[in-house]
């Protein structure tokens, strides 16, 4: 009996004699046994460029030689100067300044908690209720858990999480532009004097379901909020880098957030690191005279050299290539586009959607991520060559930019064969 408890793993049901991956590269990831696998999903949604990537793996040879760790409160080091400066040239002018943590629920806590101490300082304590959304999820630690959707993923620490305002929406793609967002707006007219921020995964909610906002729908969201003189916080620890077509979703939109989170595709998949970047204004409300007014957050890694200089690699990699990576998102999302149409006639389907890099198919009467059809599809795929990990009765496509052409049809082909008569 194995010794190890697996994430989101129901152990009594699962395959004990889990697959051993000795090595990965690119596209694939190489079993002990010698089999060779697409990884579809980009191994929960971190890698960016490929496995392995060369000149990552080397800025994190360079860096470990030099500088491991250091305590980040009271020192500083050259490769997360350089990161922020970097990762801020590539941000609207409004998020200016930076906070490490080291993964996406880390970073929401930390977006969270900034938003709550802000108004609090500023004089207005009543702001303490955050507005998200049903098909939301933002991470597994307590507080982002609490401004995640009501799900198999919170309901056993309902007692730890705190109340917060959820607004309904819509979920399939010929629901009309108003389910997004009518309740949001009664709910904001309602609340708007007593919320801290509203949380918003921009363009598409990824664990609950791979649900595509419509662009009119968001911008409309975006827009009242701010309107309302309400923080919004874009969660973009999935949607970031590349994933919705362009480096960030926020691009594609008008109104801008007051605080972003990132994490997974950061360091290129390579290694844990999260950012939490406010606006100046947020950031000039803990600065006072009295260190009781300081943001008392951190961890020990925070700022950690190697993760940083992973990510810093990545970022020259993104600036670097930015025209071949462009043709490469549009590569993919034509292809998802061509054959996500072709499977909209199956009739055994609810729904299939698309956005950038992310395609997702739904069955009919899917009963949501308890589904035990994902667990059939994924080692139907691997055993056919290409890991899938379905969430319940969805299946999703979130391949590295390196995917081939030929790869990325073979696993269209195969989520196909799971429709036919």
């Amino acid at each position: 009996m194995s010794s190890i408890w697996r994430p989101f793993t129901q152990m009594k049901l699962a395959d004990k004699s889990f697959p051993k991956v000795s090595e990965a590269k690119g596209t694939y990831l190489l079993l002990q046994n010698g089999k060779k696998i697409i990884d579809a999903i980009s191994s929960w949604w971190v890698i960016t460029h490929g496995h392995c990537e060369p000149e990552i793996v080397q800025a994190i040879q360079n860096q470990v030689q030099k500088l491991d760790q250091i305590l980040f409160a009271n020192l500083t080091h050259e490769t997360a100067e350089n990161l922020a400066n970097e990762l801020l040239s590539l941000l609207p002018k409004n998020l200016q300044k930076v906070f490490f943590s080291d993964n996406g629920s880390t970073a929401v806590e930390v977006a969270l908690k900034m938003s709550l101490q802000s108004w609090n300082q500023k004089g207005e304590p009543n702001r303490k209720k955050f507005l998200s959304f049903s098909h939301s999820y933002h991470g597994d630690t307590v507080g982002a858990m609490s401004v995640s959707a009501p799900s198999v993923f919170t309901k056993p620490y309902k007692p730890l999480l705190f109340s917060i305002e959820l607004s309904q929406q819509g979920h399939f793609s010929t629901d009309s532009v108003k389910t997004f967002y009518e309740d949001f707006e009664r709910k904001l007219e309602k609340h708007h004097k007593n919320l801290a921020a509203v949380i918003i995964e921009p363009f598409i909610q990824g664990a609950g379901g791979m649900i595509i906002w419509p662009q009119e729908a968001l911008e409309h969201i975006c827009k009242i909020t701010k309107e309302a003189g309400v923080y919004l916080i874009f969660d973009e620890v999935m949607t970031g880098f590349g994933r919705t077509g362009t480096l960030f979703a926020l691009e594609q939109l008008h109104t801008k957030p007051d605080i972003l989170c990132l994490s997974k595709g950061l360091t290129g998949g390579s290694l844990p690191l999260a950012l939490t970047i406010s606006s100046n204004s947020i950031y000039e409300d803990f600065l006072s005279n009295k260190k009781e007014t300081a943001l008392f957050h951190g961890h020990s890694f925070t700022g950690n050299p190697i993760s940083c200089a992973a990510a810093y690699a990545n970022l020259k990699l993104l600036k670097k290539n930015k025209q071949t990576l462009k043709d490469k998102w549009k590569k993919i999302e034509s292809i998802h586009k061509e054959r996500a149409e072709q499977l909209q006639k199956s009739s055994q389907l609810k729904d299939v959607r698309w956005k950038g890099l992310i395609a997702a198919v739904e069955v009919e009467n899917s009963k949501g991520y308890g589904s035990l059809l994902s667990e059939e599809w994924t080692k139907k795929a691997f055993d056919k060559g290409v890991f899938l990990r379905p969430l319940g009765g969805t299946i999703y496509i979130l391949p590295p930019y390196c995917i081939s052409k030929e790869d990325l049809h073979k696993t269209w082909d195969i989520i196909e064969s799971f429709f036919k008569p």
